[in-house]
């Protein structure tokens, strides 16, 4: 299990984050999608390594910005 949050900006409610936790649960392996508006931030959970590429253009699809990875 991974686990992995993202900074995205351009999200400003909750049709923001509906919006982007669809596309990244679309992501093949993805098992949990947790977004915080407030933040910024989008904690991904996934059942193998994370392709971050493949998470920025989900992010991407969904209109919004991925800016960063967050370190743990």
């Amino acid at each position: 299990m991974t686990t992995q949050s993202y900074d995205v900006t351009g999200m400003t409610c909750g049709h923001c984050a509906a919006a982007v936790t669809t596309e990244v649960r679309a992501v093949s392996g993805v098992t949990d999608v947790a977004v915080d508006v407030a933040s910024g931030t989008v904690t991904v959970t996934a059942a193998d390594a994370l392709d971050d590429a493949a998470i920025a253009a989900a992010v991407d699809e969904a209109g919004y910005t991925l800016t960063g990875r967050q370190t743990r």
